[in-house]
């Protein structure tokens, strides 16, 4: 997947290298053991009204899209983010959107914690979709979820990846 995808920028293209340099060494690239690891993440989007879900990040202080680790044997990005995607938001109904493509990669700064140090994700996104967005459920008080605007989401967010991120699904549903 990552030897298809075709990045959008020099910045983009640097990270999608250092991605395909982790992929090709031998350890587990989902490893959280690793200082890089691979992530996925997804933005998800209600397409009838144009609205975005936002999941509050106690850890980063920003309002992000949902994602997170791959699980133990876990290895295909695409399930990783739907399975985190339904962990995090409660949506039972969640489905690729426009289709099943990454529509991002990119590396992200990850501040140390008390049981783990600085690191960094690598992060591969998609973009899913749900029919039913009143049925979010927030997976932990500290962790709220948002519907709001492409230009909402804009101003809500701090993270250039995440901005750009979301450009690319405003030109998807501008067909």
């Amino acid at each position: 997947m990552i030897e298809r995808y075709e990045p959008r920028d020099e910045t983009e293209a640097a990270d999608v290298g250092r991605v395909r340099a982790l992929v090709a060494m031998p350890a587990d690239p989902w490893s959280r053991a690793l200082p890089l690891h691979l992530t996925a993440s997804a933005l998800i989007v209600h397409p009838p009204t144009r609205r975005v879900l936002l999941r509050w990040h106690q850890r980063q202080q920003a309002w992000l899209q949902v994602g997170g680790h791959g699980d133990p044997g876990e290895t295909d990005a695409l399930a990783i983010a739907l399975r985190e995607s339904e962990e995090e938001t409660g949506l039972t109904d969640l489905v690729p959107w426009p289709d099943d493509a990454v529509r991002q990669v990119v590396i992200v700064p990850v501040p140390a914690a008390r049981h783990e140090p600085a690191h960094e994700h690598a992060d591969v996104r998609f973009v899913l979709a749900t029919a039913a967005p009143d049925a979010i459920r927030a997976e932990k008080p500290d962790a709220p979820l948002q519907w709001v605007t492409v230009a909402q989401a804009r101003e809500l967010t701090s993270q250039p990846n995440l901005r750009e991120l979301l450009a690319r699904v405003d030109k998807l549903f501008d067909g």
